[in-house]
């Protein structure tokens, strides 16, 4: 007899499955696979699987379609793809400014990534009390305005001063949500503010290179009291899509979309041709050169679009 459950935890071989409010360990049986390209791990957190007890062990022989996924590059084969997690409502994209620093294209190749998969985008800029300097409020400034004209929400949140925990407590409210970011950025910190009774890791930021150091080594699917579900990541250096054509790409740029149709040639590619809307706007500041320059190295990458 088959009973479903849902992944909560994977370590490659292992899989925890939630199943009626207890968990169960599992293995998979056959061969899974994702249409468009291989991935190393066929079975994700949040996929809805089937079960049967073979002899003393459960085993995954089905996996449910999938309503979304989110993938990444595998470090150590590069023709191969590790799927982050599946069946998620919520993108939470941890950044920081300082201690560590979040390059803007890291985040633009999420929220490209949300958008080609129609799942809802939050930006959490964390960490905002240690911006002191100067620069560092220069740059706190550029960020906000820069994801304000692409139309993605910025949400401020500090662990040490509590600040905006509530308001995040709200955004994840009865979703599954999926939290990722550079190593160091605070994920585990923020989880653990919004629920203090999750068993999580904490580690502190290299002085060294001023880099996170992983703490997370395998996506994890929490329940939490608000209700919600959230999905902890390791710390990502990359994150893209695959399956998308470069002529679609413009469309998953949420500032491009009003503007599209409105080339002077039909189809135009928004790199260098006379009469682009786009290159226009951005001349004219309306949407941010980063997010265009972010929009140009993706779409001049070979098919696969990792940094």
């Amino acid at each position: 007899m088959e009973i479903k459950g849902t992944v909560i935890k994977s370590t490659g071989s292992n899989y925890w499955v939630k199943v009626d409010g207890e968990i169960v360990e599992a293995k998979i049986r056959g061969k899974f696979r994702l249409k468009g390209f291989k991935a190393t791990n066929p079975v994700a957190v949040g996929d809805y699987v089937g079960l049967k007890k073979d002899e003393s062990d459960w085993v995954i022989d089905k996996i449910e379609e999938r309503k979304n996924y989110l993938i990444r590059k595998s470090t150590n084969l590069s023709k191969q793809h590790h799927i982050i997690a599946s069946n998620v409502d919520l993108i939470v994209v941890i950044a920081t400014l300082a201690e560590p620093y979040t390059t803007y294209e890291f985040i633009d190749r999420i929220t490209v990534s949300a958008e080609a998969y129609d799942i809802d985008c939050l930006i959490v800029l964390n960490k905002i009390d240690l911006l002191n300097s100067e620069k560092e409020k220069f740059l706190h400034e550029d960020f906000i305005a820069t994801y304000q004209k692409a139309g993605i929400e910025v949400l401020e949140t500090s662990v040490n001063t509590n600040f905006n925990i509530d308001e995040l407590k709200k955004k994840l409210k009865s979703k599954t949500s999926i939290l990722t970011g550079h190593s160091g950025v605070g994920k585990s910190s923020l989880i653990k503010a919004i629920d203090k009774n999750i068993d999580l890791r904490i580690s502190q930021v290299s002085d060294y290179h001023k880099t996170g150091k992983h703490t997370t080594t395998f996506a994890e699917m929490f329940e939490i009291n608000l209700p919600a579900k959230i999905i902890d990541t390791p710390g990502l250096r990359a994150f893209g899509v695959v399956d998308f054509e470069k002529e679609n790409l413009s469309h998953y740029f949420k500032e491009f979309q009003g503007h599209l149709g409105q080339c002077k040639f039909q189809n135009c590619n928004h790199n260098n041709e006379p009469g682009c809307i786009i290159i226009e706007k951005v001349e004219a500041g309306e949407i941010a050169f980063s997010r265009y320059k972010s929009y140009l190295n993706l779409f001049h990458e070979e098919y696969n679009p990792y940094r």
